[in-house]
């Protein structure tokens, strides 16, 4: 079987989750998540789809694709787990990967190493600009516990063809485009600081 990213459990009660973001904007020791078990069949079923596809095992963080891809009914998934209070903060020692069925690992101590691998602090993990939502509009609550069903087996897809596959690339990066934009024009990023260089005068 092979691995899978962006899925886990919690300690507390062993709630199965989808892991929005892995670490927040000024609070690298919180994530948001998403409670699986508590969503429709074909809600659940969207998102495992998502998840478990080569765009949603290549997204940095979940979030990334959420917030382009959308629900049967029509819904970004993002917002709409957003606006309807599905993200969950949570503290990530209080999380556990699963990427395999026998495999686990806690997010803090995946965080860590993600950091050590890339170079950077635990802090610049955390994804600063673009279309996340912001962490205190989320319900900030640890994830109740909840009676774990399994949900039906997501039905494999049938190969699409290279023009396919190429027009759905252009597609969705012209989406993420737009969304960057619009992020960028409500919250512009910041200028970066020019070094000046002084010349002594012989």
């Amino acid at each position: 079987m092979a691995m899978i990213k962006h899925v886990g459990k919690m300690k507390n009660n062993g709630a199965r989750i989808a892991v929005v973001y892995r670490t927040l904007p000024g609070d690298a020791y919180h994530a948001l998540v998403v409670g699986t078990a508590g969503l429709g069949s074909s809600f659940h079923d969207d998102l495992m789809s998502v998840i478990q596809s080569p765009e949603g095992q290549s997204a940095n963080e979940l979030a990334d694709i959420l917030s382009v891809r959308k629900f049967s009914d029509g819904h970004n998934m993002l917002t709409w787990f957003h606006q309807r209070g599905y993200l969950k903060k949570v503290p990530t020692d209080g999380v556990l990967m699963t990427p395999h069925p026998t495999q686990t690992i806690s997010l803090d101590q995946l965080n860590a190493m993600i950091a050590e691998q890339k170079g950077v602090s635990l802090d610049e993990l955390a994804i600063t600009d673009g279309v996340n939502p912001n962490p205190k509009t989320a319900k900030e609550a640890e994830l109740q516990p909840e009676v774990v069903v399994e949900a039906a087996p997501v039905q494999e897809v049938a190969p699409k063809t290279p023009a396919e596959m190429r027009s759905k690339a252009d597609a969705l990066y012209k989406e993420a485009a737009a969304l960057r934009k619009q992020a960028d024009e409500l919250d512009p990023p910041k200028p970066k600081a020019k070094k000046t260089k002084t010349v002594e005068s012989v």
